[in-house]
């Protein structure tokens, strides 16, 4: 490990324009997406701003450590889905749910009374098909300018990438699975 000096000034200039909401995407094949996520609306929580957190592909009854946590503080959490692809036992049931979820997602969002709202793991369904991207892409052109919302998932369509303020990717390094060690609760859930 090289050993450096801290900075001692700014590295960057100052923002000086006002500020607006935005809209941030975690990306990447990388683990902590939705954690990332998690956190941000905890700080957002914890400002006394109002959050709500939409799980694309979590079923309702889930009670993961996120959902028992953010219940706790009275954070809103909703599963939309009914889990990931390979445990659907319909398909068509799962992409409906989808269609349901963003729905919800989206009046939430025009209505203006949020934050921030997270759409935890919506890049999934935009990438089987099961939600178009156009609506969503408006919907987050049109919302309230105080709006933020924050996505989350695996291969980001470009097109949202190009519309968002802030694009995290996160890369994969090394991972447990690798060596045969499995999820572990609180750490994966």
């Amino acid at each position: 490990m090289e050993i450096v000096d801290p900075p001692r000034a700014r590295r960057s200039p100052k923002a000086q324009g006002a500020r607006r909401g935005l809209l941030i995407v975690h990306t990447g094949h990388g683990k902590g997406k939705s954690t990332a996520a998690f956190g941000l609306a905890l700080r957002a929580h914890g400002r006394g701003k109002r959050v709500h957190i939409f799980q694309f592909m979590k079923v309702p009854s889930a009670r993961f450590g996120e959902q028992r946590a953010f219940a706790q503080l009275g954070v809103p959490i909703e599963g939309l889905g009914d889990g990931f692809s390979w445990k659907s036992r319909d398909l068509e049931h799962s992409a409906q749910l989808a269609r349901d979820g963003w729905a919800r997602a989206q009046a939430l969002i025009r209505a203006g009374d949020h934050f921030l709202v997270v759409l935890d793991e919506i890049t999934y369904p935009l990438r089987y098909g099961w939600l178009p991207l156009a609506p969503v892409l408006a919907c987050l052109r049109e919302r309230p300018s105080h709006v933020n919302v924050l996505l989350t998932g695996r291969d980001a369509p470009a097109e949202l990438i190009e519309l968002a303020d802030t694009v995290t990717e996160m890369q994969l390094v090394k991972h447990h699975h690798q060596q045969g060690v499995p999820a572990q609760r609180g750490i994966e859930d």
